[in-house]
């Protein structure tokens, strides 16, 4: 797989560009249709590290049509708006190899204004919240439980707010979810988000890794007001997976995400810090971890 890092695209030439986000770029391909470009830029507590993963977009694209596929197998009604992986026809020849694999051609949606949580095992923010005050979320959960446990009811929806590039998402109560998107299609994505994620969940068990908790989100096709699966699905970068193999209830896990990026941040005072480059050894060992997961989930 190509290993050029690629942190700035330059496709404004060709097709307007309607947003840069984190890692990706979005250009309109048409009035219905527009083109994710997935970088090698890579961030951590909010913050675009300044310099990239060698081949993490590709990975992350692939790995998402993956799963879109794998999904739809699974639950046959789920719609998703990814539309191909084929570069639009007026990408100039020079620069296709550059693109290849990094690019969805996706439909056009009006994306809710939450980002979708389920967690499955209790870790990172929500252990936290726990340790405080037993709940996460606002949702009271039972005394007793350890760190990396398994939730005793099964996975848990907990969305948060979509904030602002360089702002903070924020963890809201799931009632809080239906103020925002109202009740009718909060209960359906409620309900979308927890299958898909039990259906990855044993899916990526079958290939060695623990899926700990994992974002969604989703868009309204509003010719059909079906609710569409979009942006990255169930990747390094919007999951947390865990080694099977290692998994210990009541300590921290071992990753095959950038939890190793945000320790070494944390360790060297740099959390949140703007500007930050990664030393060749981060780089390294986080894209071998991206790797992993990619050869495990995908087994190419």
């Amino acid at each position: 797989m190509d290993r050029t890092v690629l942190t700035q695209t330059e496709l404004g030439g060709v097709m307007p560009l309607v947003a840069r986000g984190k890692v990706r770029d979005l250009y309109e391909v048409d009035g219905s249709t527009l083109l994710f470009v997935t970088t090698d830029r890579i961030s951590a507590y909010d913050v675009i590290l300044a310099n990239g993963i060698p081949g993490k977009g590709a990975l992350l694209c692939l790995m998402t049509a993956h799963w879109f596929r794998v999904l739809s197998e699974a639950m046959p009604d789920l719609r998703t708006h990814l539309v191909t992986l084929d570069l639009p026809s007026h990408i100039p020849a020079q620069l296709r190899q550059r693109y290849q694999n990094r690019c969805m051609q996706v439909r056009k949606l009006e994306i809710f204004k939450i980002e979708v949580i389920v967690r499955g095992y209790i870790t990172g923010s929500a252990w936290s919240s726990y340790q405080k005050d037993r709940t996460v979320c606002g949702i009271k959960i039972q005394p007793g439980l350890k760190e990396s446990e398994a939730f005793p009811g099964g996975p848990m929806y907990t969305p948060s707010t979509k904030a602002e590039q360089g702002a903070h998402d924020e963890n809201i109560h799931p009632d809080e979810a239906v103020e925002i998107v109202g009740a009718r299609h909060a209960k359906q994505i409620q309900e979308l988000a927890l299958s898909l994620y039990t259906h990855a969940a044993a899916y990526a068990l079958e290939r060695g890794i623990i899926i700990a908790d994992t974002k969604f989100e989703f868009g309204l096709d509003k010719e059909t007001d079906q609710i569409i699966l979009a942006d990255e699905v169930l990747t390094p970068d919007s999951s947390r997976f865990w080694p099977a193999d290692s998994y210990k209830v009541g300590e921290p896990q071992a990753s095959f995400d950038k939890q190793y990026l945000r320790d070494w941040l944390a360790s060297q005072g740099l959390k949140g810090k703007e500007g930050v480059a990664m030393p060749v050894e981060v780089v390294t060992r986080t894209e071998a971890k991206y790797r992993e997961a990619f050869e495990r989930l995908t087994r190419r």
